[in-house]
């Protein structure tokens, strides 16, 4: 019989069942709007704080801070378009490496005249932070950076990027949608000033993210012609993705110290991948990184053809960002961090989640050996 092994958990993570517990009473029973202000509105609406407070906890800000949107990619999109709507300073800088809802507004607000500075990295996926400090002036309006590599899991410095941030006077925006839940944050005294993450990245709903804004953070509205959201986004609460949400946080704060244990199976895999196929090498720097990601490559193998060749077997992997997975371009942040041609087409993230076993890193392993070997014989043999 064959078995399924889910490795694509920074594209999505599956849906915790205390997570869908949560959510089921909110869909029948509790069905109020959160705005109305009879006793069915009064309940959606406690339900709705109870989880921003849940939500709150994880991250240790106030309540008052989190915001609620459809998906991290708007908060994004929110937090780059509310503070340089507004801005009286007119550079932003990012990296090459952001995901596509960083980089797509970032081009948009470029046309609008602002000077946008994209820093590199290294072949580690490493930011330089020399060129950050260069690149900040009086005139940066906005720094925004990913927290980790989607692709990599290649960790960014982010409070030593974020001090160097608060000196040059500019706001600092922080994608953290792959690290919230996985890694302890704590924003009450960080130099964050906005920060972006997901509900469906730990094992919540999707439908659901938010946004992380600092108390007295100037910010223009992304949806006007309502009073939810503190004014800030209108429209009705989707009541049971929120409560998910919340349900994901707390369940999250409880499992955290688990991704060592996840840590373990991930350079399991790694080593014996590493030592056993020739011609293969690790994306990214080797420890400071999620415990969740591996991002190998093969040379002489087509990463398509694997993929699909594993998915048969019931091993799913990707390719890259989700976002982009339907383009057929190499990678931009894999070019970005300059590997060598021979191996840019033949890169698959394997990302695990809380889920993974110790059999269904085995069964990966196993079937992918026995893929590498087969299509660099018929390599050879064509």
């Amino acid at each position: 019989m064959k078995r399924e092994v889910y490795l694509d958990n920074n594209a999505t993570t599956r849906m915790a069942d205390e997570v869908y517990e949560a959510m089921m009473p909110c869909l029948q029973k509790f069905y109020g709007n959160p705005s109305s202000v009879h006793a069915l509105g009064r309940e959606a609406a406690s339900r709705l704080e109870k989880a921003r407070g849940q939500v709150a906890q994880l991250l240790d800000c106030c309540s008052e801070e989190i915001y609620f949107t459809s998906t991290a990619s708007e908060s994004n999109n929110w937090a780059i378009g509310g503070v340089l709507s507004t801005a009286k300073k007119n550079h932003v800088i990012t990296s090459r490496v952001e995901h596509p809802s960083v980089q797509g507004p970032m081009n948009f607000w470029e046309k609008q005249g602002f000077r946008v500075t994209r820093l590199g990295v290294n072949e580690k996926g490493l930011l330089d932070l020399d060129e950050l400090e260069k690149a900040l002036s009086s005139q940066t309006a906005l720094v925004s950076l990913m927290y980790a590599n989607n692709e990599t899991g290649v960790l960014f410095p982010i409070e030593k990027i974020g001090d160097l941030v608060k000196k040059s006077g500019a706001l600092f925006h922080v994608d953290a949608v792959q690290v919230v839940g996985k890694i302890p944050l704590s924003l009450k005294n960080s130099s964050i000033d906005l920060l972006s993450f997901s509900g469906h990245k730990f094992h919540g709903p999707k439908g659901i993210g938010g946004l992380f804004l600092r108390q007295d953070t100037r910010l223009n509205s992304m949806i006007r012609g309502g009073h939810q959201e503190f004014g800030r986004r209108a429209g009705t609460e989707a009541l049971p993705q929120i409560v998910g949400l919340g349900a994901a946080a707390s369940l999250a704060q409880r499992r955290m110290l688990r991704y060592a244990e996840v840590g373990e199976l991930r350079d399991d895999f790694e080593r014996s991948v590493l030592e056993e196929i020739p011609q293969s090498l690790r994306v990214g720097h080797e420890k400071n990184r999620l415990a969740t990601t591996t991002h190998l490559s093969f040379a002489k193998i087509e990463g398509a053809v694997l993929l699909h060749s594993l998915s048969k077997a019931g091993i799913y992997v990707s390719s890259g960002a989700a976002c982009s997975s339907g383009s057929l371009d190499p990678s931009p942040t894999l070019m970005a961090m300059g590997l060598d041609p021979e191996y840019l087409s033949g890169a698959l993230r394997f990302s695990l989640s809380l889920d993974t076993t110790k059999e269904d890193m085995e069964y990966a392993k196993n079937h992918l050996f026995a893929l590498v070997k087969k299509f660099r014989l018929l390599g050879e043999i064509c």
